[in-house]
């Protein structure tokens, strides 16, 4: 019996040794509104495949000018296509593993207690408001977006003196929260994981510039096998529940 059990414990040891052997660590830049969904969808695919996912999150034109600079990735998702088309144009992605994987919505957001009176985009330009806190508008998709929208509005020349940039959506989420700023502009998707906000007002859609979140295999890939794995999970409909759950917008 005690034979067996030697034997019992050396097989074990040998099938630990074996799946560490073949577990493999992807390692992924992603745009900071994915935090959520995407460490939950890492968690069912590591269980599942026993590789481990590593995370750098940031807004989408740092973390492209990491890749740029030769910061080891295996996959970028992307908050907008620009980021990921200077990265195509200087061949440092797989081109035929691009895919625009998800959209979102924007909204302006105040603080839940006490915040800003908004009924509509409007009233940024009113006394109501005196810092609109957005993601940089120059280089963050984000703060992009909603500069776009602004400027749609016919807006942006009245309102761009009061805007505090920040370096990614989430801090500018972070300004309002705080109350140093009487209300952002925001994915929806981030509104929706903080309880010290509030949507004031939800951007149509039919106002809304095209958001497309893009994801690709970095060329270099250190794990090139198991960051295509994660890639095909993060296209499958269990994933697509948990973007859902968030939030995200999968594209028909």
């Amino acid at each position: 019996m005690r034979l067996r059990s030697l034997y019992a414990s050396c097989v074990a040891l040998a099938l630990i040794a074996t799946v560490s052997l073949h577990a493999a660590n992807v390692i992924v830049f992603a745009a900071a509104s994915l935090t959520e969904s995407l460490k939950e969808i890492a968690g069912i695919h590591e269980k599942q495949s026993g590789d481990k996912i590593i995370f750098n999150f940031g807004s989408s034109s740092t973390l492209a000018r990491q890749i740029e600079e030769g910061a080891p990735a295996d996959i970028f998702f992307s908050a907008d296509e620009a980021k990921m088309d200077g990265l195509e144009k200087k061949g440092l992605i797989l081109k035929t593993t691009r895919k625009s994987r998800l959209s979102n919505s924007l909204v302006i957001v105040v603080a839940a207690d006490g915040g800003a009176a908004i009924d509509n985009v409007r009233d940024l330009t009113t006394e109501k408001v005196k810092h609109l806190a957005l993601a940089e508008p120059k280089t963050v998709p984000a703060g992009i977006y909603a500069r776009e929208y602004l400027l749609k509005q016919n807006l942006w020349s009245t309102i761009e003196a009061k805007v505090v940039p920040t370096e990614n959506v989430r801090a500018a989420l972070a300004v309002v929260e705080s109350g140093n700023a009487e209300a952002g502009i925001v994915y929806k998707t981030d509104a929706a994981i903080s309880k010290k906000v509030k949507i004031a007002y939800e951007i149509p859609l039919s106002d809304t510039p095209n958001i497309s979140y893009p994801l690709a295999m970095v060329k270099d890939a250190a794990q090139p096998e198991a960051a295509k794995k994660f890639l095909h999970f993060i296209d499958s409909v269990d994933a697509a529940k948990v973007f859902e759950k968030f939030g995200f917008i999968i594209p028909k």
